[in-house]
């Protein structure tokens, strides 16, 4: 796997990047954010390991621009800001892991694997489609009849989700697993505010709803 590994301190960069070689991956390693991101939008890495404190640039702001950038490797911070509304800022900013310092390399490494494993894109399956709301998941666009529906990154994927599972409950649990990557309630209402969000943006004009609530079981997109 190519990763690109955006980190100031010194000795944690060369601590990580000699790990990772030793594991079988490639490893370009940067210092600062203004460079980590120029090199992340080449669009040749497989995964993007992010400090929080870079110079230059925080980690947070490359991680943001990346994505806007179209930028869809999966991002892990690395950082030191470990309180719960840093880790919400940047699993909501972008990021799909977040690991704190100090920090085991044997975890480390198995984030890594593990985000390494998640399934591409299926060829089969470019356009999801419930009622007259699209969603193309090669394009990353999705639009409602002939409106255009813009979506941050996160909403994308909890949308994503949703329409893949079209007809079947989506749990908080799962949303919380597999867009934040959170094995833990993070004890806040950050599933329901995207929800809110994505509902106000694909519901507009009297749109007829097509994502709804199952009190006590979770979300579930269709129509009725």
């Amino acid at each position: 796997m190519r990763i690109l590994l955006v980190e100031d301190d010194r000795e944690t960069r060369e601590f990580v990047a000699s790990g990772l070689r030793q594991a079988g991956n490639q490893i370009e390693a940067v210092e600062d954010g203004r460079t980590g991101l120029y090199r992340a939008t080449d669009g040749t890495f497989d995964l993007l390991i992010v400090d929080r404190m870079l110079p230059g640039m925080d980690g947070l702001s490359l991680v943001r621009a990346a994505r806007a950038a179209g930028v869809e490797a999966p991002v892990l911070f690395l950082t030191a800001m470990g309180s719960i509304g840093d880790r919400v800022a940047g699993l909501e900013g972008g990021g799909d892991d977040y690991i704190v310092k100090p920090f085991s390399f044997a975890e480390l490494n198995a984030r890594v694997n593990a985000l390494a494993r998640r399934p591409p894109l299926r060829d089969e399956q470019p356009l999801l489609m419930v009622g007259d709301l699209t969603l193309d998941r090669l394009r990353r666009k999705v639009s409602r009849g002939s409106v255009a529906v813009e979506l941050q990154p996160r909403e994308f994927q909890i949308l994503e989700l949703l329409m893949l599972n079209a007809g079947r409950i989506v749990t908080r649990t799962m949303l919380l697993e597999q867009v934040w990557n959170f094995h833990f309630d993070p004890g806040t209402n950050i599933v329901e505010t995207h929800i809110s969000r994505i509902r106000s943006k694909i519901d507009r004009g009297g749109d007829p709803p097509l994502v709804h609530t199952v009190r006590g079981a979770g979300y579930v997109a269709r129509t009725d």
